[in-house]
């Protein structure tokens, strides 16, 4: 049975240490991105909502200024 050289068994460990590494490092990165995705779908859906309240929100602006007017000029008379 022919001896393993030193060299030759820390290069075989360290290969397997180095994919062990890449296959967990895959594992973080696959699992970063799919949270980046779904952050990006609730920033999508945060927006959409902003938006349709600053809609809302002019739109009461707009019936509350018709009726302060309708009050005053009532008043007045």
């Amino acid at each position: 049975m022919a001896k393993k050289s030193a060299s030759s068994i820390v290069n075989t460990s360290l290969g397997i240490r180095i994919s062990s590494h890449e296959k967990l490092t895959a594992e973080r990165h696959k699992q970063i991105l799919k949270s980046i995705d779904e952050l990006n779908k609730k920033v999508s859906k945060l927006s959409d909502i902003v938006s349709t309240g600053k809609g809302m929100v002019q739109v009461l602006v707009f019936l509350g200024t018709i009726a302060a007017a309708c009050i005053g000029y009532f008043n007045i008379r």
